[in-house]
């Protein structure tokens, strides 16, 4: 469904606004079967495309230097168009070829010279005088034969008709962008409706955006039109408002269809209304007509995916195979999905029924020049792009090349003054303007995106520019890109450091002053700051890359997604190595290791973090210093080994309060106290996570302050205090949530199912373990979904569904295994031994609760040292009481060091077992 499917084609012959001294030759057609005529016109070309192909320059290029179109200067490469004396002139001015050119143009004009005379001075008949004006009926052009989709759009014009009694007359404008087919649209709906309009069809073409051609003048279009209802020339007014008081007069109480094609403007369109009500009036418009008073907009965007296909399919003449169907969805994608590009593709195919629909899609995809492939001999989109941009003026001209320097999907008024050097207020009215000539479009409020086909040709237009232009623009793009970043991280980093390349503040910034906007930010910008670190990656500019992977650390840690950030941290440690910028390398392993640590890759985790903690100690840079400590004792606690986390958690808090640190040292002291519960020093663990949340809140910060409660929560849990346990776990809960912390959520969710579990609730236990379960696949946690699994099995296993319950803990202690978590292998390896002694398996339950007390000793875990126990004491009281007896003993004295909740009812099975032995 082509944007011009209507006849007659675009005049693309013409030179692109050419000034009037080189007008009226420009759309004389060169005669074939003239000898002399054709000779001097061939020679012209020959020279013309000597002189190019000299200077290495494509068709485009000399077009874009002459102020041309493509499309004029292969015409006068063809001899399908007349030379003229002002081309020639600047041609020879261009390269520098003194006359030559000129004198060719010469010889040509004095061949066609002498051709005319010689046709005057043959015989002719007498001219018959002028038969009186007869008015005209339908000047429509011939219908869409292969018009295709576009149900709802051709709908609503069709209702258009049945507004025909209402008291003001019914006008519609279809706008959209170059080549997305509006006339096709309007052509066809008129069709359609000419039964309907019996006074009279009238399709105008106002050339607001034609080859070679101004914009048409209201007036002279007016005398068209009065002529073509039988008004005599002689009797035509003098001045524009006579004329459209004239036409409208004549249309009083008629049923005319009108259809105002290609129009510039309001200004332009208005004198030509009709006032009767019962008339219909379609525009068609590459800008929004907002000022045209009464108008119903019909804003045409590009075609959806289905229609599409079904347009490129019914145009090549095929009927896709099953294999093909593929081919044909991408074929359209890579079009965009623009009837005119899917037209011109097409129709190509069309010519070549031996061709592979699979292998001409993917030549079309791998194309250097896509646009060069879309156009034919006097049509293509290139050329249409080419009337919308040379409409422009300089500035929005100037804005819309350097759009297609943008890296990004889309754009906002501040990246928009960022790269094009120009006050915000300015960029906000530039791209309102952009928006209205459908140059660009608005797919949410205040952020714009080119289609993908405008990109390409901005992104072309914009290697004319100098070069030291261009990169001047992308430094402005990505310094505004980094410095925001780095202001949002700032709210975001749980471990601020100064940033490795600091940048100057842009003139204009979004006000990012809370957490909330921080977050809002990076999460809306996300893709353009992924674009923006791949493209310094592939132009080498090191100092943005290793900055903005820093930046964006803190959001990819805590939104994912954390393959993304692994790929943009390990190119940042590489990049920084290779540049020799030692803390950029160091600050780019430390990241890269902490999203390790949370995919469960503990081994790579501790190799970075302890490369990252020799980095920061050759730089005597002790806050970084004491960041490695802290990782790195992290990831020795989850491995299982407590002694070593013990110390790098007391060698990072001592640094950090050295350092005056407040935050660092709350952080160090909440590790510390995750480490002594782990340990089974209850009471030193309440201790130091009632400090590090006290810490917390004098900071402000709500993000520890949420990891601190839940920390709180987990030692009361143990020691059997369930209520206050539940209710730091909701507090915490409903801090991660307002945070739009999601790690943060799962570990609270599963928390919280635990209490429950242990206080009868299974219904709501299993809930909260579900969603928990949810959002650590969500986030790629394979840790968090070990743990999460482990608590199902467990629920399931009190359910009875035994079933169920052996899968859940399986997978749980696989993952477990897989990651390194010896201590979550000893749990599950636990509920797993509970699992088989309620299912009445008791020498297979005595066995796994073996495997499960051997992984506690090695990891130093004493809590699950003593579920071991128990449960190996109930299995051996089947069969021998008095080893059940040993075994309780030592669980029962590990309950009561550490005070845990499992003290008394393990105790009273140890007195009952004492009872029956006596």
């Amino acid at each position: 469904m082509p944007d011009e499917a209507a006849d007659p084609p675009l005049p693309e012959d013409e030179p692109h606004n050419a000034p009037p001294d080189r007008a009226p030759e420009s759309s004389v057609p060169v005669p074939a079967t003239d000898g002399p005529v054709r000779q001097a016109a061939e020679a012209f070309a020959a020279e013309l495309i000597r002189l190019r192909t000299g200077a290495k320059l494509s068709q485009l290029a000399l077009a874009q230097r002459l102020g041309y179109t493509k499309s004029y200067v292969t015409h006068l490469e063809r001899c399908t168009q007349a030379p003229t004396k002002p081309v020639a002139r600047q041609a020879d001015q261009f390269f520098g070829s003194g006359e030559g050119l000129t004198r060719l143009w010469h010889d040509y004009h004095t061949a066609r010279t002498a051709s005319r005379r010689q046709r005057s001075q043959r015989p002719t008949h007498q001219t018959p005088p002028r038969p009186a004006l007869a008015a005209l009926h339908s000047t429509l052009p011939r219908d869409i034969a292969a018009f295709t989709g576009r149900e709802g759009e051709l709908q609503r014009l069709l209702r258009a008709a049945e507004d025909g009694h209402a008291p003001v007359i019914s006008i519609h404008t279809v706008d959209g962008m170059a080549g997305v087919g509006k006339t096709a649209l309007v052509t066809h709906a008129a069709h359609q409706l000419a039964a309907r309009y019996p006074d009279g069809h009238r399709f105008v073409d106002l050339h607001a955006h034609t080859a070679g051609q101004p914009p048409a003048d209201p007036a002279d279009v007016l005398a068209t039109l009065l002529i073509s209802i039988g008004i005599s020339p002689q009797n035509l007014p003098e001045t524009l408002q006579e004329r459209a008081a004239m036409w409208r007069d004549s249309l009083a109480g008629s049923r005319m269809l009108l259809i105002l094609d290609n129009a510039a403007g309001p200004d332009q369109v208005e004198p030509l209304l009709p006032a009767s009500q019962q008339c219909l009036v379609l525009v068609t418009s590459r800008r929004r007509l907002i000022a045209l008073d009464g108008a119903e907009p019909l804003p045409l965007d590009t075609l959806p995916p289905d229609q599409a296909a079904r347009l490129f399919t019914r145009l090549a003449r095929r009927t896709p195979t099953d294999t093909d169907h593929a081919a044909v969805t991408e074929a359209v994608r890579l079009c965009g999905h623009l009837p005119l590009a899917i037209t011109l593709l097409a129709a190509r195919l069309a010519h070549h029924p031996a061709w592979d629909l699979t292998t001409f899609t993917d030549e079309f995809a791998t194309a250097q020049d896509r646009l060069s492939e879309l156009e034919t001999s006097n049509r293509a989109v290139a050329a249409a792009f080419d009337l919308s941009y040379h409409g422009l003026p300089p500035h929005l001209q100037h804005l819309f090349r350097h759009l297609g320097l943008h890296p990004g999907p889309d754009i906002d008024p501040y990246a928009t003054a960022a790269v094009t050097a120009t006050p915000l207020a300015q960029a906000r009215r530039n791209l309102e303007t952009l928006y209205t000539d459908h140059l660009i479009e608005e797919p949410t409020p205040h952020r714009y995106r080119l289609h993908d086909l405008l990109r390409e040709y901005a992104h072309t237009l914009a290697t004319h520019d100098p070069t030291h232009t261009r990169a001047q623009a992308t430094q402005r793009l990505l310094a505004y890109y980094t410095h925001t970043a780095q202001t949002a991280d700032h709210h975001l980093n749980d471990t601020p450091h100064p940033h490795t390349h600091p940048t100057p503040t842009p003139d204009a910034a979004p006000d990012l002053a809370t957490r909330e906007q921080a977050l809002i930010w990076m999460r809306t910008e996300y893709p353009n700051l992924i674009a923006c670190a791949h493209h310094t990656t592939n132009h080498t500019q090191p100092t943005y890359l290793i900055a903005l992977a820093a930046a964006m650390a803190a959001y990819l840690r805590q939104q994912g997604p954390w393959d993304q950030a692994i790929t943009l941290h390990h190119t940042a440690a590489e990049t920084a190595h290779h540049t020799n910028a030692p803390l950029g390398e160091a600050t780019a392993l430390r990241e890269l290791g902490r999203v390790l640590d949370l995919t469960g890759d503990f081994a790579r985790a501790v190799e970075l973090a302890e490369k990252a903690l020799e980095l920061y100690r050759a730089l005597d840079n002790r806050l970084g210093e004491a960041h490695a400590l802290q990782d790195l004792g992290r990831v020795r606690q989850v491995t299982g080994d407590l002694a070593g986390a013990v110390e790098l958690a007391e060698k990072a808090l001592e640094l950090y309060r050295t350092l005056d640190n407040r935050l660092g040292e709350a952080h160090a002291l909440w590790n510390l106290a995750r480490v002594r519960r782990l340990t089974g020093d209850l009471a030193e663990a309440v201790e130091l996570a009632e400090k590090a949340l006290e810490l917390y809140r004098t900071l402000d910060n709500r993000l520890g302050e949420a990891h601190a409660l839940r920390n709180l929560a987990r030692v009361w849990q143990v020691t059997g205090d369930f209520a206050r346990a539940a209710e730091l776990n909701r507090q915490a809960l409903e801090l991660y949530r307002t945070l739009d912390n999601r790690l943060g959520e799962a570990h609270a969710l599963r928390n919280l199912g635990r209490v429950r579990q242990v206080t009868g609730d299974l219904a709501g236990a299993v809930e909260l373990a579900e969603k928990a379960l949810e959002l650590y696949r969500t986030l790629d946690n394979r840790l968090g979904e070990a743990n999460a699994l482990q608590n199902l099995g467990r629920l399931r296993t009190e359910l009875r569904d035994f079933t169920a319950a052996t899968d859940l803990l399986a997978r749980s202690r696989a993952l477990f295994a897989e990651v390194g978590d010896s201590q979550g292998e000893a749990e599950a390896l636990n509920s797993l031994g509970s699992l088989l002694a309620f299912s009445e398996e008791p020498q297979r339950a005595r066995d796994t609760y073996q495997q499960a007390l051997a992984l506690a000793r090695q990891v130093h875990s004493p809590l699950d040292e003593a579920h071991a126990l128990e449960g190996t004491a109930r299995c051996q009281a089947h069969t021998d009481t008095q080893a059940a007896i040993i075994s309780l003993r030592e669980a029962v004295t590990i309950y009561q060091r550490l005070g845990a909740a499992e003290t008394a009812t393990a105790t009273d099975y140890l007195t009952q077992l004492e009872a029956e032995q006596a």
